[in-house]
């Protein structure tokens, strides 16, 4: 799937027509050997010796997201309290939502340099990869284009996802919107008690949602997983609260 060769220890680089897309969905261009690095997995790089990997890369552009990210919620949302940034921000960043950006609008599957048992178990597609190649990409961006290039990047990138998130409520995972909504309020921090019952191979969950220090739960939920019945309890939770929030604060 590659479009890159390697000659002894000297990367060959013929950019396809299709890295010019790439390029505009970065809205910067890349040297082709830092365009290279940025694509190129461990797994490839133990395959073959004197090809560098994106991992130095991937740790820079991490920073800078978050940096991008940090700045950009605290000058848009001057109301918004530390835990809220927090949080969004996680959300925002986190592997699958940028995996999301790695295949919806870069398409930078077929670019990655992979080793060939990565490949034939379908590392282009795994979020873990994809969410990697994203910040190496961003990390690049800044090497080449300094902190103004790469915020251009990460705002072409994340900002609709940003704008998604930053809405509240079903927009953010309930979990979150909880926490947001809590802190809000001055309902301290959300706690949850766990309870099961059933066969072993179909076990039920329920959970039980606390806020602060209240010895009743808000609420409670119940799922096929520890996961799904914490969801539940805290949709119910945060609707609990919004339904009691004055309609000037909302």
């Amino acid at each position: 799937m590659t479009k890159y060769q390697r000659i002894n220890d000297k990367t060959v680089v013929e950019l396809p027509p299709a890295t010019r897309e790439l390029f505009r969905a970065l809205g910067n261009e890349i040297s082709p050997e830092l365009l290279v690095t940025a694509l190129t997995h461990r797994s490839f790089s133990n395959e073959n010796p004197g090809a560098e990997n994106y991992e130095r890369l991937e740790f820079l552009g991490d920073a800078v997201l978050e940096l991008v990210v940090t700045e950009t919620l605290y000058k848009q949302h001057p109301d918004f309290k530390e835990g809220q940034m927090a949080n969004i921000r996680a959300i925002v960043v986190d592997e699958e939502s940028l995996a999301n950006v790695a295949r919806t609008i870069l398409h930078v599957q077929p670019f990655i340099l992979l080793g060939h048992g990565e490949a034939d178990s379908g590392g282009a597609e795994k979020s873990s990869i994809l969410c990697d190649i994203v910040e190496s990409l961003i990390g690049a961006v800044f090497l080449e284009h300094g902190i103004e290039g790469a915020r251009r990047t990460v705002h072409r990138l994340i900002d609709d996802t940003l704008r998604e998130k930053t809405k509240g409520g079903p927009s953010l995972d309930w979990k979150t919107s909880l926490t947001i909504k809590a802190h809000d309020l001055g309902r301290g921090e959300v706690t949850y008690r766990m309870q099961v019952e059933g066969p072993e191979e179909k076990p039920v969950y329920t959970a039980y949602a606390y806020l602060g220090d209240d010895e009743k739960p808000i609420s409670t939920g119940v799922g096929p997983t520890k996961r799904k019945a914490q969801r539940a309890a805290a949709e119910k939770a945060w609707r609990i609260l919004n339904r009691s929030t004055p309609a000037s604060d909302k």
